[in-house]
């Protein structure tokens, strides 16, 4: 009898262990997301640019989101995939993710002119018209359900980019954008942060204020979201976001402080200005503005989660 227990009870730990092998079998294969790297050649810019593509699970035909990279972008990855959960975000959803590599410095526009540093620049033609294509033709992209995103520098791109192509983009995100690029101060900004790159401003829309530099301001050119999905989101660099940036807290690193607080003061300030003008001009616009927030990744990551379920996978039907 105490035999048949023993048998009947190694049985039943077996089972459990087997059955819990399963889950966590599952679960690692929905984690690692399928994806592939392939170099896309520009001919606008005469270089093959790198994209790392995490391919829509389940197959069949899929919407395509465009996810864009910040100020400092690095020629050989993108600060999605080395600071987020990005890959396993994503590896459950039916949406083909394009992660291009480089742009540091760009804000994924086309300038005017070439320039000695950033060479010639033309990244909204590559972004709307030469990679489009061979989502499509390598990865089943449908060509139709489209959204594009970014924080920071191309947070004030993705707007742009939607605002520019109407007719491609049903979705876009902003986290910790400058949707008022014109406004005197954010302006400037913009140059010092193009300068800080090494490129010159002026390659880039010319002159301040120019007709490019008007294109190039979401909040001048708003009324052609109407309709379109929006995602806006901003802190206000409050001491209160973390101990790092809070001057009386014993963990206060005041380079830290200087680097991410200004920088999302100033988003906080830009994105409360464009959500009411979006919103008025009828775009259907999903709004996180808060105090607390700096600029930087773990507050980008979440956001993304957030825009992922609230504004963009609904817009693309994902």
């Amino acid at each position: 009898m105490m035999i048949r227990r023993v048998r009947s009870l190694a049985v039943a730990v077996v089972a459990l262990l087997a059955a819990a092998f399963a889950v966590t079998f599952t679960g690692t294969g929905v984690a690692q997301a399928d994806t592939a790297l392939v170099y896309v050649h520009s001919n606008a810019m005469n270089k093959d640019i790198p994209v790392k593509v995490l391919k829509a699970a389940g197959g069949g035909p899929a919407p395509t989101l465009y996810l864009l990279d910040g100020l400092r972008a690095p020629e050989n990855d993108n600060g999605w995939l080395i600071n987020t959960d990005v890959q396993r975000f994503f590896a459950d959803k039916h949406v083909n993710v394009a992660i291009p590599f480089g742009g540091g410095g760009s804000f994924y526009s086309d300038w005017e002119r070439d320039d000695p540093k950033l060479g010639r620049v033309k990244w909204e033609t590559f972004l709307t018209r030469e990679l489009p294509p061979v989502m499509a033709s390598q990865f089943g992209s449908d060509g139709v359900n489209n959204a594009i995103a970014g924080l920071s520098m191309s947070g004030t791109s993705a707007l742009n980019l939607a605002i520019h192509r109407p007719d491609f983009y049903k979705g876009v995100a902003s986290f910790s954008g400058y949707p008022t690029a014109s406004s005197p101060g954010f302006a400037q900004g913009i140059q010092a942060s193009v300068a800080e790159m090494g490129g010159n401003p002026l390659n880039m829309w010319g002159f301040w204020p120019s007709p490019s530099w008007i294109r190039n301001d979401p909040l001048l050119n708003v009324g052609a979201l109407r309709g379109k999905s929006v995602y806006v989101s901003a802190g206000e660099g409050s001491p209160l976001s973390e101990p790092s940036v809070n001057p009386v807290s014993g963990q206060f690193d005041p380079v830290r402080f200087v680097q991410l607080v200004p920088l999302e003061t100033a988003a906080g300030i830009s994105s409360q200005t464009f959500v009411p003008a979006a919103q008025l001009a009828g775009a259907k616009v999903q709004v996180h503005i808060t105090a607390n927030g700096i600029h930087w990744w773990n507050y980008w990551q979440d956001r993304l989660h957030e825009a992922w379920f609230g504004t963009l996978g609904p817009a693309l039907g994902a």
